[in-house]
Formats: structure tokens, sequence, C-alpha cells
């Protein structure tokens, strides 16, 4: 009953943001609390799941919130003015240099595994590009959602962490197989967005653009820009990632000092300051409320035990017979578990469920975790609302989660099918 009222709540929610019937925020709400409600819990009950999930993302939330209001006032201020100006210059308005580029700097910024910094990076740098060439919207965050998915089987990222923890094992043994398959994932991303960007440069052209960003701003932006503090604020930036890059810092802690301090230098007056926020309140906003929400999405389905009713389901589906190919099936479902599972519940209730079953049927409990990682939260995280990043990346682009979803899903499950194939092939995990 648990678990068939887990997976009806996953696919409500999806059926209702994708369809537009429900805002995010509503639906994060609303379908978990009323199968909780159907689930026999009282209201108690759930109000304690509730404020769970929500402690849960709390550090989450202050992050995203403090981390854009400080992206925000680096735009304002003019610090990515040299750099758009840069890649203008560089792309010559050619669609499909922008979408590559777009895919190429992605996987660099990511190679230190942390998806919050690299949107906030690759969106601020490219929003504007893709506004004043006029390109699709839902590609940027599409091809940045595909371009961290292969890189984030690296084993410094989180995801790694937890499947190397579970599986009490270390990076060589569970990464080094896996490399042929992730260098596979990388070619596939790089091909869609070739495909993308011909098909962009085709619609739009190829447009000579002179580049000066301060022809393109309103009196209120251009009075905001401080050209004179482009080195201090570079500077300040630079060493904000490198302390979050080195975790000397909690991260939270980090960014409501950084955006404090970011507000008043640039902006000592008062007026200015309150010209920042009104700004970028509403995207603050949205931001902030979706992680919240999605702590209390995320805190009912763990505290009524739905996530794992649907582990073990899933296990049970697999006959005994076809026990060799438990592998290529959790590669296969790796990518469209990211939308049932958080990586906690997972990496830490699935895979240990998964990889005692493989143990059983004489197979190495490694190709559980090597087949896990070439979807679930590694190519599946940047769509999965389930992960507080994901509504970073489509509030920076200020693209709806649910066209994100229906836009990029099935290019992300072409990633996991490639590399579940090269993977095969390469022995990483066998049939």
């Amino acid at each position: 009953m648990l678990s068939l009222l887990g997976f009806a709540t996953i696919a409500l929610f999806l059926l209702l943001i994708i369809t537009k019937r429900l805002s995010v925020v509503t639906a994060l709400v609303l379908v978990p609390l009323v199968m909780g409600l159907l689930a026999g819990f009282g209201p108690n009950e759930l109000g304690e799941m509730m404020l769970a999930g929500i402690k849960q993302v709390a550090p989450t939330g202050i992050l995203l919130m403090f981390a854009v209001l400080y992206f925000a006032t680096m735009l304002d201020a003019g610090l990515f003015d040299p750099i758009i100006a840069g890649i203008i210059r560089y792309v010559k308005g050619d669609p499909l240099k922008v979408i590559v580029g777009t895919a190429l700097l992605t996987m660099i910024v990511h190679l230190d595994g942390d998806g919050t910094a690299t949107f906030m990076i690759v969106l601020s740098a490219f929003v504007p590009i893709y506004r004043q060439l006029n390109i699709n919207k839902r590609i940027l965050p599409g091809i940045v959602a595909l371009s961290v998915g292969p890189l984030h089987l690296v084993p410094w990222s989180g995801t790694s962490a937890r499947a190397i923890s579970t599986l009490k094992t270390d990076a060589t043994q569970l990464f080094n197989p896996n490399i042929p398959a992730m260098l596979a994932g990388v070619g596939w991303v790089l091909a869609v967005a070739y495909w993308f960007g011909l098909k962009e440069r085709k619609r739009l052209g190829v447009t000579e653009l002179t580049y000066v960003h301060h022809d393109n701003l309103t009196d209120s932006q251009r009075a905001l820009r401080r050209p004179k503090l482009f080195w201090i604020n570079a500077v300040l930036t630079i060493g904000l990632i490198v302390t979050l890059m080195k975790g000397w810092v909690p991260t939270p802690a980090l960014f409501v000092v950084a955006a404090a301090v970011a507000l008043v230098l640039n902006y000592p007056r008062l007026a200015d300051q309150q010209a920042v926020l009104r700004g970028h309140g509403n995207n603050i906003f949205m931001v902030s409320s979706m992680i919240f929400a999605a702590g209390v999405f995320s805190g009912i389905l763990t505290g009524s035990k739905m996530i794992e009713a649907m582990a073990t389901s899933l296990v049970s589906l697999i006959p005994q017979q076809h026990a060799a190919w438990l592998p290529t099936l959790t590669a296969i479902t790796s990518m469209p578990a990211s939308l049932l599972f958080t990586p906690d519940a997972y990496y830490f209730g699935v895979v240990p469920i998964l990889s005692s079953t493989a143990t059983q049927f004489g197979i190495d409990p490694l190709e559980i975790g090597r087949a896990a990682l070439l979807g679930q939260m590694t190519v599946g995280f940047p769509v999965s609302p389930l992960t507080a990043s994901t509504f970073l990346l489509v509030g920076l682009a200020e693209v709806d989660l649910g066209d994100h979803q229906k836009f990029t899903l099935k290019w992300a499950f072409g990633a996991t099918l490639v590399m579940t194939l090269v993977a095969l092939l390469t022995g990483s995990i066998h049939l």
C-alpha cells in the first residue's frame, strides 16, 4: 500500500507540473500531504514529517537565497560584462558556437563536482547572451543540466561519495571502470549540444553582433553599474569560489556573509541596496520557496516510509531467473530513479538492498554501485524535484520546472543509455 502511494505521489506530482495544473510550490506541498492522509497518517504526524524535511533543507534554502542575492548583486554591478562581451565577440552571434561553448564551459567548471556553484557561474555568464541572441530559453538550462551529468561521476562528488561509503570500497574500484562510460556520456552531451546549435543556427541565422552591454540597459540598471569596483568584485568572487571549493567555511554561512559584504561594498546607500533587493526579490523568493516546499515533499515521503516501501517493491520485481540482468536493469532505471529517490534514500536505502541481492546471485556488488552512478543523481540530479540545485538552475534561467523536465528528460535518459552500453562493452558492468 505504501509503495503504491509513493509511486502515485511521484507520478501525480510530475503530471500536475508538466501539464501546468499546479505550480511547483503548491504541488510539492499538497500532493504528498493528500497521499499521506490517504495512507492513514494524522495531521500531527504529517506535521512532524514536514517539519523534519524543512529542517533538513533549511541550510540549502539559506544557501540558495543568499547565493542568488550575491550573484544578482554582481550582475547589477557589472562584474560579468567583460566576460559576456568577450564571449559575444568570439561567437559572433553564432548560436551553434554559443550552445557548444555552454556545454564545454559547464563541464570545465563542474570538474569540482559542485552543481550549485556550477549553475551559478555558468548561468550568470550565459543568461544575458541567450537573451541577446533570442535562443530558445529552455536550451540553456537543458544543456547545462546535461553537461554536469557525466562529470558528476567524479569520485569527489556527493553522489559518488555516498556510493563509495555504502559499498565500503574506494574510488579506484568504483570510478576507474566507469571512465570510458563517463567519456561516452561527455560525447553524447556534445553531440546533443551540436544538434541544438544547428537547429538554432537554422532558425536564427548567424548575426554579426557588435555587443556593447550598456546599450541594452535601462537607466536604472545603468545607475547600478560599478565599473570602478570590477577588480575588487572579481577578487571577492574568486575568493568566494575558492573558499567554497576548499570547504573552509560552512557554505550557507559563507554566502550569507558574502552577499552582505557585496551589497554594502557596491551600494553603500540604502536606497541602492533596496533597489537591488526589489529587483531580484521575486527570483530569490521563488528559489527559496521551492526549496522549503521540496523539504515538505521529501519529509513526508521519507517519514511515512513510502520511499523505503518503494525500494523494496522495486527489488521484488526482479525474477530470480533474470538475476544476471540486475546491474543492467539498475543502470537503465538509474536516471528515472532520480525522480523517485533522494540521493540519501537511494544510496543508503536502495543500493544496499540491490547489492546484497546481487551478492546472493554471485554478482559483484560493486557493479550495482557503478550501474547506479550512470544516472541516479548524476545525470538525473539537474531534473529531479528532490534536488535543491535543480530549483536554482531553473530559477536563474527563469524557466518553469515542468518545461525544463519536458525538454531535458529524454536527452538525459539518452545519456544514461549511452553510458550503460559503453559500461557493458568495457566490462564495468556485465549481463
